[in-house]
């Protein structure tokens, strides 16, 4: 997947100053759960660095020290300045898997977060533990124990919503919410609550950003692109639409696009 699995657009940090790890959950986690992801940076006196990604339609329960929170589905660019040094430990839940902890449509919160003591009562206590281990695999251990004091029951329907998504991210010639109606034997209307309850975004929404990472997966590897077929092969009505939709995405038109680390 594009930007190593976390769409990132620009990253300006050299190496020996940051590093993100990803570790994937334990069998008991894994219907809820994409994977643990750490971030580390020492800016050793540096000026604050920026670090841009375009977000795949995921909620994210982070370990902050004293700022842990529940993030959201990003439906634009998501900026942040990392400065000084730090620690945090992240939990991305797979599409759709985070409705059954919350009890409210994920939409609610999109572009936006929420102290995760709002949906963990004892999210205080979970952020001492993860950030008091001294290693990765400890931090991950503790975020997973965590996790799993807090397991809801089994909801049927983030079943459902994982493997439309994932067939969305899999399948660049799904283009239209038409065509998931039809492989998955649902009503229209049924897909756009279950998106809004579940993902936290439309259907139309998730087949659009799969489908620029797509675009930008192309352009990292050097790929000749053919715009006007392009355009065509991802449902838009012409080239104009498509560079409409990657330069209010990206931030630039895709001729002027540097992939991250350029």
């Amino acid at each position: 997947m594009f930007g190593q699995g976390c769409g990132v657009l620009h990253h300006s940090l050299e190496p020996d100053a940051y590093r993100h790890t990803r570790y994937g959950p334990p069998a008991e986690l894994a219907r809820w759960v994409e994977h643990f992801w750490l971030e580390q940076w020492d800016l050793g006196g540096r000026a604050p660095q920026a670090r841009v990604v375009l977000p795949h339609p995921c909620v994210h329960l982070v370990f902050a020290p004293g700022r842990s929170r529940c993030y959201g589905v990003q439906l634009k660019r998501f900026a942040r300045e990392l400065k000084d040094q730090g620690r945090i430990l992240g939990i991305k839940f797979r599409p759709g898997a985070f409705y059954p902890f919350f009890h409210q449509p994920v939409s609610a919160i999109a572009n936006s977060a929420v102290p995760a003591g709002q949906v963990f009562p004892n999210a205080g206590e979970g952020e001492r533990r993860v950030l008091a281990c001294s290693d990765d695999l400890a931090m991950v251990a503790a975020a997973a124990a965590f996790l799993s004091e807090h397991l809801p029951a089994d909801d049927p329907n983030v079943g459902t919503v994982c493997d439309i998504v994932e067939a969305i991210a899999g399948d660049a010639k799904i283009t239209r919410v038409e065509q998931l109606v039809a492989r998955f034997d649902l009503q229209e209307r049924t897909l756009q609550r279950l998106f809004q309850r579940y993902v936290g975004a439309s259907a139309r929404w998730v087949i659009k950003r799969y489908r620029i990472y797509d675009v930008l997966a192309r352009l990292t590897a050097g790929e000749p692109i053919d715009w006007a077929t392009l355009a065509q092969d991802m449902g838009y009505f012409d080239q104009s639409h498509l560079y409409n939709d990657f330069r209010k995405l990206v931030g630039c038109s895709p001729g002027q696009y540097l992939p991250s680390g350029s």
